[in-house]
């Protein structure tokens, strides 16, 4: 498993994933854009191709998480959590030292690694989320 900078090659595998796992999910012309704004992005994969991926949007001092995807068949495997931590090593070199995150209440698995990670749930947006409808824990990360 390594972890490395998504290329605009990655945009379409990483909207398919991005497709498979989210109920509203960013086109491969988003995923593209991304990229090309030189937005923190990282990958996992492996000897199958891209199995995961996190995006972190970078205003110094803070950064702001807002896709992390891994492939169902990959789940529960430590991907997420390799890809957060990657992310808090790469906040350091931007010298961001708190990150923010939304995720679903009902994410348990997600909740989980971010906790693990250090982060710790700030808030809370009501009805954050559609497709079903549900309330966003709001979370950070500090340095």
């Amino acid at each position: 498993m390594t972890i490395r900078k998504m290329t605009p090659a990655d945009a379409a595998r990483a909207a398919q994933i991005e497709r498979e796992t989210f109920s509203l999910p960013w086109s491969e012309n988003a995923f593209g854009d991304a990229v090309r704004d030189e937005n923190a992005l990282f990958l996992a994969a492996d000897e199958n191709g891209l199995v995961g991926y996190i995006l972190m949007y970078l205003t110094p001092p803070e950064g702001e998480i807002t896709n992390v995807a891994v492939t169902e068949a990959c789940r529960g495997r430590g991907i997420g959590g390799r890809l957060v931590g990657a992310m808090q090593e790469e906040a350091a070199k931007h010298g961001i030292d708190q990150i923010y995150l939304e995720v679903r209440f009902g994410n348990a698995a997600a909740i989980h690694v971010y906790e693990s990670a250090g982060f710790r749930e700030i808030g809370v947006r009501r009805g954050f989320y559609e497709f079903p409808r549900e309330d966003a824990r709001v979370m950070k990360w500090e340095k």
